[in-house]
């Protein structure tokens, strides 16, 4: 290529990657926003996305997970859009640095995800279940998101009803959640100890996940090639900058 064509190739790519990592910015902004209102006022955003409460979602704080995600995309947007329009080889390989790290800590959770998906599971279980027992009745988001949860999937607590067995709501009430028991017949072969047999909600979640997994895969993949995109292109401009 003549001198000129190399200069409007790298003049093409850096205004790319500058519009690209704006979006990023912008976008991570946009999730420590809604992330910092969530912890403010996490009622009004169950009352308006309460449809999304059968997600896995339910059983991690929603608010931190979207300020630090929000956080990692204004750190990545900031050192990509504004290394690329000073042309600083400092804060590019900054940027490369960031995203390769984030890369790498997505393949590791990757792998393990799927080599240890039962210490998983189990770890989950042992999370959530002391959360049931000491949080359900007394923290009222907590609540609040568990109700919800019951009440659209159809199931009664992570594994089981037992998992309210000496729980401060039992303590407190002495009796199940009336989400364990609303809209399910009570002649059933093995009913639930307050009239109904409900599976817990663990199983459900896990079939949403798999029934999704080609979905989630896909986006995963896509969220991969365009790390891999970015870093490819925070490099060339590296390394162009050495030849202006």
């Amino acid at each position: 290529l003549s001198p000129g064509a190399k200069m409007g190739c790298f003049t093409f790519i850096k205004v790319m990657m500058i519009l690209f990592n704006l979006a990023i910015f912008l976008g991570g902004g946009a999730l420590l926003g809604v992330g910092i209102w969530v912890k403010v006022d996490g009622q009004s955003f169950l009352n308006i996305f309460g449809t999304l409460s059968t997600s896995i979602l339910q059983v991690v704080n929603v608010a931190y997970l979207l300020i630090v995600i929000g956080a990692i995309l204004l750190v990545i947007g900031f050192l990509g859009c504004y290394g690329a329009q000073k042309e600083s080889k400092c804060l590019l390989i900054m940027f490369f640095s960031v995203v390769l790290i984030i890369f790498i800590v997505e393949v590791a959770a990757a792998v393990v995800a799927l080599v240890f998906t039962g210490l998983a599971e189990t770890l989950l279980t042992g999370l959530v279940t002391p959360l049931l027992k000491n949080k359900y009745g007394e923290d009222p988001a907590f609540t609040e998101i568990w109700n919800l949860t019951m009440s659209e999937v159809h199931c009664c607590g992570l594994n089981n009803y037992t998992d309210f067995d000496d729980s401060y709501f039992y303590k407190t009430h002495n009796s199940y959640p009336r989400q364990c028991c609303v809209g399910v017949s009570p002649f059933l072969a093995h009913p639930h100890p307050c009239g109904c047999l409900l599976q817990g909600c663990f199983p459900q979640i896990l079939q949403e996940i798999r029934t999704n997994a080609g979905v989630a895969g896909g986006v995963a993949a896509g969220i991969a090639a365009l790390e891999i995109a970015a870093m490819a292109v925070s490099m060339y401009l590296y390394c162009r900058l050495d030849e202006k």
